[in-house]
C-alpha cells in the first residue's frame, strides 16, 4: 500500500493564517493502519471534514512547535480521535514547549487534552518512536520557538519522506535530511527577503543540495511567498540544484510508493511531468 500526503492547508506565518489567502490546516497522511494529522493549524477540523477526511478516524496528531499556525486545531482534533473524549485512543506527538511550554510559550494542549491519547509522545532532536508501521524520528530546527523540530518518517517498503517544519538554515542542516526520498519544506519567503528562523527559496537551496532528495515540495507558504509567486520559486530551486521541485496547493495529494506521484481527480501523474 502507498502512503497519501494530503496538504489539507499550505500557509503559515501570522498575515497568511489572518487572511487565510491560503488554508493554514497543516497535512493529513494516510497509510496501511496510519491516519496522521500533521501540525493542525487553523481550519484542520473544518477542512478535514469539507475534504470527506473524518476526523474520528485520525490515529496520530503530531505538533511541531508552539505557534498557533502549527498547533491552532489540536485539542478538538484530540477529541474526535477520542472518540469525543470518551476513550483512550491515539497517538499525540509534540515538542516540548507545547507540552510544557518553553521560554518564549505557555503549554500549547493543555493537561486535560494531553491525557486523552494512549500514548504521549515528547518530540526532542534525536528521539525516535514508531506510529503505526511508521518509524519517525525528530529532527533539530532552529526557530524563535527554539524546541522546535521537524521529523523524518521512514516507511518499511518504500525509504523515506520528511518534513522540515519551520527553522532557517544552519549549518549542515540538510544532511540532517540526508537519504529521504521527499523532502517537505517549509519555506516561508521568497528569495531576498530573510526573517530570522524561517526558510527562504535560497534557504531551501542550500538544504535541498545538502540532502539531495528525489524530490522536493515547498509548502507553509508566507504572504510574501503567495505574492512573488511561489510556483516561479519553485522553478528557480529545480533549476539551481537538478531536484524536481513544486510548490504544494491546499488539497494537493501525494501518492508516496514506489513512485513519488501527484494525484488529481482523474488520474495519477509523476512529479517530473511538471518540470
Amino acid at each position: 500500500m502507498t502512503y497519501e500526503i494530503i496538504f489539507l492547508g499550505t500557509g503559515g506565518g501570522r498575515f497568511t493564517t489572518i487572511t487565510q489567502k491560503r488554508r493554514t490546516a497543516g497535512i493529513r497522511i494516510i497509510g496501511d493502519s496510519l491516519n496522521l494529522h500533521l501540525d493542525p493549524g487553523p481550519g484542520a477540523l473544518v477542512y478535514s471534514v469539507s475534504s470527506g477526511l473524518d476526523p474520528r478516524k485520525i490515529n496520530a496528531i503530531m505538533v511541531s512547535h508552539c505557534h498557533p499556525d502549527h498547533y491552532n486545531d489540536a485539542e478538538v482534533l484530540i477529541e474526535a480521535m477520542t472518540g469525543g473524549a470518551t476513550r483512550k485512543r491515539g497517538v499525540l506527538v509534540a515538542s516540548k514547549s507545547v507540552l510544557s511550554g518553553g521560554s518564549v510559550c505557555e503549554p500549547s494542549i493543555s493537561k486535560y487534552h494531553q491525557q486523552m491519547p494512549s500514548q504521549l509522545v515528547e518530540a526532542i532532536p534525536g528521539v525516535r518512536f514508531s506510529i503505526a508501521n511508521l518509524n519517525v524520528q525528530a529532527i533539530q530546527a532552529r526557530h524563535s520557538d527554539p524546541d522546535t523540530v521537524g521529523f523524518i518518517f521512514e516507511t518499511k517498503e518504500f525509504g523515506a519522506f520528511a518534513y522540515t517544519s519551520d527553522t532557517e538554515y544552519f549549518e549542515n542542516i540538510g544532511r540532517l535530511y540526508r537519504g529521504v526520498r521527499l523532502l517537505m519544506l517549509c519555506v516561508l519567503r521568497p528569495a531576498g527577503q530573510s526573517w530570522k528562523g524561517h526558510m527562504t527559496t535560497l534557504d531551501a537551496i542550500k538544504i535541498i543540495e545538502e540532502a539531495q532528495p528525489e524530490q522536493a515540495i515547498i509548502t507553509h507558504l508566507g504572504m510574501q511567498m503567495i505574492l512573488a509567486g511561489p510556483e516561479k520559486e519553485a522553478k528557480y530551486i529545480s533549476e539551481r540544484t537538478g531536484i524536481p521541485t513544486i510548490a504544494a496547493k491546499d488539497d494537493m495529494r501525494i501518492s508516496f510508493g514506489e513512485s513519488i506521484e501527484l494525484k488529481t481527480d482523474k488520474s495519477v501523474l509523476g512529479l517530473d511531468k511538471f518540470f
